[in-house]
This record gives C-alpha cells, sequence and structure tokens, in this order.
C-alpha cells in the first residue's frame, strides 16, 4: 500500500491514489455532497469516449459510467456525525440553494495529475456558489469555525481515472493527445446536488444515496 510519504517527484510520476488517508479505514464512510449523473447524461457516455486509452495504461484504473461524480462539499464521518445534524443541515441547504438557478457546466479538457486523469470544470463560478450555500447551511448548524474545508482551494473536476501505481506523467498526457482526447469536452446541466455516504474499501469510490438538494 502506498503512502503520501514518496521518494519519487510527484511532478514526474504518478502513484497509487488508493492510500489510506487520515481518518479512512475500510468499513468507514464519509457524508458529502456530490454531484452525479442520471443513465440518460451525456457524461455517462466517458466511460466509452476513454475506454480504448484505458486499455493501454495498465496502471489506470478506469471510473464506472456510475461511478463518475463531481465532489463539492464534505461533511464529516458518519461515525462522526448525529443523524438530527445531518437533518438540519440537509434542511437549509435545500432552502439554500432552491435560491440558485440550474446552470450548464463544461467538463474537460482532461489533465493529468499525480494521481489522476481527470477533466476540470471550465467555468467553476456556478460551482463555487452552490458550495457557498452548502457551507452556509454546515456553518448555521456548527458555526462558521467549524465548517470542513472552509477556506481551501477549490477546483472542482470529475475524474475519469485514478492511479494504481507508478508511471510518467508526461507518457500519459502524450498518450492522451495520440488518441485525440486532449482537447475533449462535454457539457451537462446541474439541476441538482446529491447527498451521498461514502465509502473507498474496494479500491474505487462507492455510495449510498442519501437525498438530494434540487436548483430553481
Amino acid at each position: 500500500m502506498a503512502t503520501d510519504d514518496t521518494s519519487y517527484d510527484e511532478q514526474a510520476v504518478t502513484r497509487d491514489h488508493w492510500w489510506w488517508r487520515p481518518g479512512w479505514s475500510v468499513g468507514r464512510s464519509f457524508y458529502t455532497w456530490h454531484i452525479t449523473f442520471a443513465p440518460a447524461s451525456p457524461v455517462r457516455q466517458l466511460r466509452g469516449v476513454f475506454a480504448q486509452t484505458f486499455s493501454t495504461l495498465p496502471t489506470m484504473r478506469p471510473v464506472g459510467a456510475d461511478g463518475l461524480h463531481i465532489t463539492v462539499q464534505g461533511i464529516g464521518f458518519t461515525d462522526d456525525v448525529s443523524s438530527p445534524d445531518v437533518d438540519r443541515i440537509v434542511d437549509i441547504a435545500r432552502r439554500n440553494l432552491a435560491e440558485l438557478p440550474r446552470f450548464t457546466i463544461t467538463i474537460g479538457p482532461p489533465t493529468v495529475d499525480s494521481e489522476t486523469i481527470q477533466l476540470p470544470i471550465a467555468d467553476p463560478d456556478p460551482l463555487r456558489a452552490v458550495r457557498d450555500r452548502l457551507q452556509s447551511a454546515i456553518a448555521e448548524v456548527w458555526g462558521a469555525a467549524n465548517v470542513p474545508e472552509r477556506g481551501s482551494a477549490f477546483r472542482p473536476h470529475l475524474t475519469v481515472g485514478y492511479s494504481t501505481g507508478i508511471a510518467p506523467i508526461e507518457e500519459l498526457r502524450m498518450r492522451l493527445e495520440a488518441d485525440e482526447l486532449g482537447d475533449y469536452t462535454v457539457t451537462d446541466v446541474v439541476a441538482e446536488i446529491s447527498l451521498i455516504e461514502l465509502n473507498r474499501d474496494h479500491g474505487r469510490y462507492e455510495w449510498r444515496d442519501v437525498c438530494s438538494a434540487a436548483l430553481q
């Protein structure tokens, strides 16, 4: 199992994404707000779009169509957060988000970092507005000083593949270019945000839907 104490240049090569980060362990789940995608969403087609490329990348595991997501705002580990607090956060979040209009996002083109192949969101401002409303909901329940991730950089993206080992990042970038995916983008409409209970027990992200909060 890899750790975050690496002896190689993280800017030059990938590493295993599935090392156990602080707080995580087998059987432990996390409450988090994500954007997920219905079966009819064009985003679900990304699995097929990148399939040939991933078949040539032994150290990259593609994300299944039902696992594609955009992380927006965490709440906390499920064994640390009480059900009444979750209910209160959800009620406030629904009121806050109902004031925001649904919006279209452009996802891509793809980039490669030390643990993923991902597609950044081209215009993150509408997602930042959503995140602000979610953080406001958490602050009403726990206080502003106790909002997770408050003040941290927010770079929304959709990951299509997670690294499982060491590979030169530049070679992965060249592979995307060779497969004519260097400029690939896809668009979709965001109409709701999902609260999920997320785990990473099996070398992938799996979740249970808790509820959703709709935009206008």
